[in-house]
């Protein structure tokens, strides 16, 4: 970095004296977070400049959300001066740990997709690769979740203020973004132009974040657009649509409740304000021809959200730069890749094609051109009627933005094995086999410097005294660990890192939740977003039976177990926030009983975020990866779990296929059916609920209890989880997989009794993690599809 311990401490102290002596940790974060700023900040510009210049491929990474977690601790560890800063604040009264704490996170990002995308940016930049992110400012984030008598209520999140040290303002990129408005042909000598009349505008200003990769060597971007009032004419007819509220709705809040057409119109917004402004942009500041565009940009869309990146990029290269439709849809189809992040039905988005008219009236052109010339491909083929509605892009009165994104791509890949032949065989069938070259896997991968490096740095320092520190840089290289899985010394060390992490959670729940947790308890995590086929309903229930048993049987008192949930529900996903209230009603009821608290304890974190995650990974015991088999595409926290030496407690489901294949389903917890077996099921029809029901007398005490509002302060806080278990036929198999969940609790009891065999199998799975590291997935990317070059280092 650029001081010494004791240049540091000399040119911290002179800061501060200049805030007129104010020591608080308050002015301690606000001088640290200047001096980290400047840092960054010149060598950025020389890096911004130098890309610029160099003519080397860049990827451009669009999604809609990107998590990011607090920053300036992950900065320091980048540039190779935690320690150093760490030892002299310490030196200066200070704890460092607690200044970060001081940082509001970024409200960026709901769960895995925008975790991955924020792990994906800090990969590109250790690797010393050209990769920049463009997503969207919300100001007021997803939503900061409270708990009031066991309901989740949402307020906005407060993260962004006036002057942030690390993000620049850039006004010279501002643009304007067209919205509705009438599109006008007319012929011309060269051919037809298109126009669009009468729109109304909006300004997307961008705000510049620096990505610095491990070492400080590379610096990349990520762009974030805010909307703005627009200085454009607006027509006198429509100018109510876009006034300053309206504008400012586009980035104030991820995932606005869509239940309505205008909020249906909001999303459709937001997603081609991210789309036209990063492409535009892209394309504005290039130094190339037009023509070499494949050659030069990579532009890989995150899920459907930014699948108008399809139709918007043929808009701008026709109608802007005057290109006929063979030439703008080959540099189209050979520009933009597309990563699938589901098979659920809800998530592969449709829009209506009234609103997408109504809207983008060019774009929607577009995209109808698009779709009757890939059906003149295919239907001189004799296909039937599955195959046609699988291949089309507009059908009944929807557009499809997976299939958009597919035809429009050059590459399409799934986030696991496991998920990917899913795709292949089944979701996206026909679209493979029309085209088998698109379709690949990438399994997801985590960044050991913020999940390990940064979450756990006894456990880190550790690994490097026992195997070196080249694990660091080369990750892979933690499989030398396994030598180390029975040796006595280094497992009583892993106990003793395990013990104080847990001691860190507890002081951290303290704190944040003023709950008191037993460090001797067995510490079992669930933290998802909250959604039916993530299972946190499974859970709770089988706390409920743990909680019926000790209440009627004197003879089972079992060792006791901590359960912990974090997670948000999206406001308008009202069985999911039923499931909300039904943990805290059932952690209310078994924490204030004397008999049961010694045996059970439930803890939901309240608004759970990165900076809890990275409190919670480290001191588990169990991670709870009990999705329904074929519906979690990969998952990322289970990754995180292991690489921190937590044992997993999972189903046959995304990426935890591939865990228990590089760790030994003997090193984990494997229950529930296959994913074969649940899509049998879902294709037959044959799986009946109400027979589990009536054959099991656990699981029909606690569904009428349930009914009842036993457990739940009253029926109807509960009525769309037993009308989805009974009426609805228990989509996502919970009472399926119930008993065999319950049994696999049983077998976790009867390991943790042997604790050095336990401890043994958590660095196993510590060992086994190496190949989960988003720097193996970004290097795949790289090689298979986006083409990149390493930066030039000084």
């Amino acid at each position: 970095m650029f001081y010494s311990k004791e240049q540091f401490k000399e040119e911290f102290n002179r800061r501060l004296a200049v805030e007129n002596g104010d020591k608080t940790e308050s002015t301690a974060y606000h001088v640290l977070g200047k001096m980290v700023c400047e840092e960054v900040m010149l060598e950025w510009e020389k890096q911004q400049i130098a890309n610029q210049n160099s003519g080397d491929k860049q990827l451009y990474y669009l999604s809609i959300e990107f998590l990011l977690g607090r920053l300036l601790g992950q900065n320091l560890h980048n540039l190779g001066a935690y320690n150093l800063v760490e030892e002299a604040l310490g030196e200066l009264g200070y704890k460092l740990a607690e200044i970060e704490e001081l940082e509001q996170e970024p409200g960026l990002g709901n769960g895995g997709l925008g975790r991955l995308a924020a792990c994906f940016l800090d990969s590109l930049a250790s690797l010393g690769l050209p990769g920049h992110g463009c997503g969207i400012r919300y100001r007021g984030g997803l939503f900061t979740q409270h708990f009031v008598k066991g309901f989740q209520v949402e307020t906005p999140t407060d993260w962004i203020k006036e002057g942030q040290s690390l993000e620049v303002r850039r006004d010279d990129l501002a643009l304007d973004i067209p919205f509705y408005g009438e599109t006008h042909m007319t012929v011309e000598e060269e051919g037809v132009r298109t126009e669009l009349k009468n729109a109304v505008w909006v300004k997307a200003v961008p705000y510049d974040m620096p990505i610095v990769g491990a070492q400080g060597g590379t610096i990349n971007t990520l762009r974030l657009w805010q909307a703005e009032m627009s200085e454009q004419p607006q027509p006198a007819e429509l100018g109510h649509l876009m006034n300053e509220l309206e504008t400012a709705k586009i980035s104030d809040r991820l995932y606005p409740d869509d239940a309505l057409d205008s909020g249906k119109l909001l999303r459709l917004k937001q997603q081609y304000f991210l789309c036209s402004a990063s492409i535009r942009t892209i394309l504005e500041t290039r130094n190339f021809d037009i023509e070499e565009l494949p050659e030069k940009v990579a532009i890989q869309i995150n899920d459907t959200h930014p699948a108008l990146s399809v139709p918007e990029l043929m808009r701008i290269l026709m109608d802007d730069y005057e290109l006929d439709w063979d030439k703008a849809w080959s540099l189209t189809t050979r520009t933009i890749s597309y990563t699938n992040h589901t098979i659920l039905e809800e998530a592969m988005e449709k829009w209506e094609s009234r609103l997408l008219r109504q809207l983008l009236p060019r774009v929607y052109q577009i995209i109808e051109e698009i779709d009757r010339r890939f059906r003149m491909e295919w239907e001189s083929k004799e296909l039937d009627e599955q195959a046609v509605h699988k291949l089309s892009i507009m059908d009944e009165g929807v557009v499809k933005m997976a299939v958009l994104a597919v035809v429009g791509s050059y590459k399409v890949n799934g986030v696991a094995k496991l998920h990917t032949e899913i795709l292949k065989k089944r979701e996206m069938k026909e679209l493979n086999e029309y085209f088998p070259h698109k379709f690949h896997n990438k399994t997801n991968g985590i960044t050991h410097r913020r999940w390990l490096l940064g979450a756990n740095p006894e456990l880190s320092t550790l690994i490097t005294e026992n195997i070196g520190p080249e694990w660091i840089q080369q990750p892979a290289q933690l499989s030398e660990l396994g030598y180390l899985a029975d040796s006595r010394p280094f497992l009583e060390s892993f106990q003793a890192i395990k013990k104080l992490k847990k001691e860190h959670l507890i002081h951290h729940l303290e704190r944040a939740h003023n709950t008191i947790v037993d460090p001797d308890s067995i510490f079992d995590i669930h933290i998802k977003r909250i959604h039916g086929y993530k299972r946190q309903l499974m859970n709770i229930l089988h706390v409920q039976q743990l909680y019926k048993r000790i209440k009627s049987d004197s003879n089972y008192r079992p060792y006791p177990r901590t359960f912990l949930f974090g997670g948000k529900s999206a406001p308008s996903y009202h069985f999911a926030k039923q499931v909300i209230k039904l943990i805290n009603t059932v952690a209310e009821r078994v924490n204030n009983d004397p008999i049961a608290r010694r045996h059970l304890h439930v803890v939901f974190v309240e608004d759970y975020n990165v900076g809890h995650a990275q409190y919670m990974i480290p001191a588990a015991d169990i991670s709870e990866q009990i999705s329904t088999a074929s519906k979690e595409a990969s998952g990322t926290g289970n990754m995180k779990f292991m690489m921190n030496g937590a044992l997993t407690l999972g189903t046959y489901d995304g990426a935890n296929v591939e865990i228990f294949d590089a760790v030994g389903e003997e090193n984990a917890f494997v229950f529930g059916m296959s994913s074969e077996e649940v899509m049998r099921f879902e294709h037959d029809g044959s799986y009946d609920p109400k027979d589990i029901i009536d054959r099991d007398p656990l699981i029909r005490e606690a569904i009428e209890e349930l009914s009842s509002g036993e457990w739940s302060d009253g029926p109807h806080h509960a009525d769309f989880i037993v009308r989805q278990l009974t009426e609805g036929g228990d989509p996502f198999f919970v009472l399926k997989d119930l008993a065999d969940y319950a049994r696999t609790h049983e077998r976790v009891l009867a390991a943790y009794e042997h604790p050095v065999e336990w401890a043994g199998m958590c660095v196993r799975n510590i060992a086994a993690s190496g190949i989960f590291s988003s720097d193996r997935t970004i290097q795949q990317y790289s090689e298979d599809v986006w083409g990149l070059s390493k930066v030039p280092t000084n």
